[in-house]
């Protein structure tokens, strides 16, 4: 729980037993391999799906002879991800986490499968945002079953293994992404998940219903979702194409701006007159939470940017294979891993999960500081993917355990929700606004022979990206560097 100097800390709960026993007694091994092994491949799903299609995307751009839009492959699930978190995290307060983890992996299934079948971008765009409607729910309901059972003093030992399983998945993605592409078709990328849900489902379906803990008469905020999805749909849209399918200062860019801020600053006041908001504004009012999920949108935005357009660099600009492509982000696994596990360990012994991201990400914002300068050579890719993971591998962890820690047991799903819907959302917007970045600098007939390096203006187009990609990997290290400083705005936390 919060320590006394934590600004808000009276407001939180204080954990108390629950049905499943004394969440303040010690947990078995026996009883957290039994609910770790049905919660992995939940995560395992709800990660690699993030980025499982990096290494693919150029084939895909060339199948639909669409590179411009393709960007929307990741953004689509992204946003859909971010727009079901909070809403998961109540249904899972309400009605129970199995049950709505149940139910998150049947539309992932559904998802999966429209994916299978995409006769073209646009289909394909669509077929992800309803897989999003599923992947949405996996990351928060798995973490929220996770802090059901396990007492605040006790998650840092088991956190690191969680997060160690979605970092290792969300860069294991396009490295799987770039195997699959180079030796079969991208569509087998969603066939695999298909068998995968249906083991999750049936594992799951194992563990007891847990008890919801929602008030009675407790609504679901229909309108608060409505608008939370047309403001961040406005918004990533007009990310997307403001520069280069109209300008910045065009009436459409305009008129699109506008709209968001209106909807943005409608749904706030909305939220602020509900008992149950869609948005988690009780958890986001207690300062250690809210720097926090600032810290990890900022996080999110480095990390899915650099995880997503990397491969596509090293495929578009250098000449590279999807595979190996895919294979150069090994190191960048090895740091999140890495960093990962050393973030748990040092938090169950210091008991201050608010320290590590004020550290690690200061080496992430020099690694890709050094990237953004350096020639993209397989060495110096590899040492500055390691050094970058190394630091964004301090905050994941810390980030559930600290928010989880403030909101008590009776919000774990609130609570999980909050990082999820913070990481989504900064996963968004960082590949958004990077692929807005770089393809607005580079013309769309740049982009038509760069997917055609043999033709005759293909050498040309190819050095236009490169010093395209160089600017965007510059704009990701500015913003590790605001990370640091948000980092070290979150107050002291004590477990």
């Amino acid at each position: 729980m919060s320590s006394p100097s934590t600004p808000g800390a009276a407001a939180a709960p204080n954990p108390t037993p629950g049905p499943a026993g004394a969440v303040d007694e010690p947990l078995s091994l026996a009883r957290f391999v039994e609910l770790f092994t049905a919660v992995m491949l939940p995560i395992l799903l709800a990660a690699i799906d993030q980025t499982l299609l990096a290494t693919a995307t150029p084939a895909i751009a060339r199948d639909f002879d669409n590179l411009h839009d393709s960007t929307w492959i990741a953004v689509g699930y992204l946003l859909a991800s971010t727009i079901m978190a909070p809403l998961y995290g109540r249904l899972g307060d309400r009605y129970g986490r199995r049950d709505a983890l149940l139910g998150a992996l049947g539309l992932f299934a559904l998802g999966s499968l429209a994916c299978t079948a995409s006769p073209g971008m646009w289909w394909l765009i669509a077929a992800r945002l309803l897989q999003g409607l599923g992947g949405g729910g996996l990351m928060v309901m798995s973490q929220a079953l996770i802090g059901e059972v396990v007492s605040p003093r006790q998650r840092p030992r088991f956190q690191a293994w969680l997060s160690g399983v979605f970092v290792l998945s969300s860069v294991v993605g396009p490295v799987l992404g770039g195997i699959v592409v180079s030796r079969y078709s991208w569509r087998w990328l969603f066939v695999a998940n298909l068998p995968l849900c249906a083991v999750a489902a049936w594992r799951v379906a194992r563990l007891p219903k847990g008890a919801g803990h929602a008030e009675p008469g407790q609504g679901h905020d229909a309108a608060g979702v409505l608008m939370f999805a047309g403001c961040a749909g406005l918004s990533l849209l007009w990310l997307t194409l403001a520069g280069h399918r109209f300008a910045w200062l065009s009436l459409p860019s305009l008129a699109m701006a506008g709209c968001a801020l209106l909807l943005g600053g409608y749904l706030l006041r909305h939220e602020r007159r509900q008992r149950h908001p869609f948005l988690p504004l009780e958890l986001l009012r207690v300062p250690a939470t809210a720097w926090t999920a600032l810290t990890v949108v900022l996080f999110a935005s480095c990390m899915f940017a650099l995880v997503f357009f990397l491969p596509v660099y090293l495929q578009i600009a250098r000449h590279g294979s999807a595979a190996r492509a895919g294979l150069l982000l090994l190191p960048l696994t090895a740091g999140l891993v890495v960093g990962s596990n050393l973030t748990g360990r040092i938090i169950a012994r210091s008991g201050r999960p608010d320290l590590p991201p004020r550290y690690g990400l200061v080496v992430s914002a020099l690694a890709l500081l050094a990237l953004a300068l350096a020639p993209a050579e397989g060495l110096v890719v590899g040492t500055l993917g390691l050094l970058a993971g190394l630091g964004f591998g301090s905050v994941m962890p810390s980030s559930q355990l600290l928010v989880q820690a403030v909101a008590g047991r009776s919000r774990l799903g609130a609570a999980s929700a909050t990082i999820s819907l913070a990481r989504s959302t900064g996963a968004s917007l960082g590949t958004a606004v990077f692929g807005s970045l770089v393809f607005g600098i580079a013309s769309t007939a740049d982009l038509r022979a760069a997917l055609n390096p043999a033709a005759p203006a293909g050498t040309a187009a190819i050095q236009r990206i490169t010093e395209a990609f160089h600017i965007g990997f510059g704009a990701v290290a500015l913003v590790a560097l605001a990370a640091v400083f948000v980092a070290r705005r979150v107050p002291r936390v004590d477990l």
